[in-house]
């Protein structure tokens, strides 16, 4: 594939290095092959998702590089530093699926809780909830409990917390997979401006062909059964974006490669 890399990602700075990494889950019922010889390279201030049928091992992969996983084989750095030493250092801010938010706790709380635990100054702590919350749109609701926001509002505080540690990468797990489509929309708009504003480099994993090509400057097609790279797409819309490029033809003709992709990586026929 020549078009894996760009001119311009080939002249800036890798983040995250992958090489030949596979992994694999031991059970009762035998080995689980869920990455198989993975070779990927993130650059620094690229938004990169990851796409693929369920099971192909997309947030797998996503674990690995935050160290909630290790690889069987092959190799990985972040930031120059092995998964475990990026994770010490706070190299990365994670967002899950669910907000993941402790009801007892006010917002501000709960974006503050890691910068508690690291032990920061409550100046500094304060200083760092304000502009993480105003960052994601939420100034105003300190106060308020989770319980007392909306489902996009709650994902919307749990990206402020994971900011609030001032990582290098944010690494993003269908944070918006559960949230109903007018909700979602908005939510890929503020995060395309957060991206702006922050020029952090982002991996995000998602189902959503819309979603993939609307956010993204480069997307990851994987394939299942075990997981591999089918396919890296660079994306040559413009980095400022408004929903309505949607309906344009170089996005769909981005969104129809995706999908040719996904159809290619996966034979339907093989599943059990």
């Amino acid at each position: 594939m020549s078009d894996l890399l760009s001119n311009n990602s080939q002249q800036t700075e890798s983040v995250i290095n992958v090489n030949n990494l596979s992994l694999t889950f031991p059970t009762s019922d035998g080995d689980v092959h869920a990455l198989s010889e993975i070779d990927l390279t993130i650059n620094r201030g690229d938004f990169v998702s990851f796409i693929g049928p369920s099971g192909c091992g997309k947030t797998t992969l996503l674990r690995v590089i935050a160290d909630l996983e290790q690889a069987t084989s092959g190799s990985i750095d972040v930031n120059g530093m092995t998964p475990h030493e990026a994770r010490l250092a706070r190299a990365y801010g994670y967002v899950f699926q669910a907000a993941s938010l402790y009801p007892w706790r006010t917002i501000s709380k709960n974006v503050a809780l890691p910068l508690e635990i690291m032990g920061l100054d409550a100046a500094v702590i304060r200083e760092r909830v304000r502009k993480n919350m105003e960052l994601v749109d939420l100034a105003g609701f300190e106060k308020k409990y989770p319980w007392q926001l909306s489902g996009g509002m709650q994902q919307r505080a749990s990206i402020a917390r994971a900011l609030a540690v001032e990582p290098d990468l944010l690494l993003m797990d269908e944070p918006f997979g559960a949230l109903d489509e007018i909700v979602r929309d908005h939510l890929n708009e503020q995060l395309l401006k957060l991206w702006a504003q922050t020029n952090k480099t982002v991996v995000f994993v998602t189902h959503s062909i819309p979603e993939a090509v609307y956010l993204s400057n480069r997307i990851v097609v994987m394939s299942p059964r075990p997981g591999r790279i089918h396919d890296v797409i660079e994306s040559n819309l413009p980095r400022d974006r408004e929903l309505s490029i949607r309906e344009t033809p170089e996005f769909l003709t981005l969104a129809n490669r995706v999908r040719d992709g996904l159809r290619a990586g996966h034979s339907y026929d093989e599943v059990a």
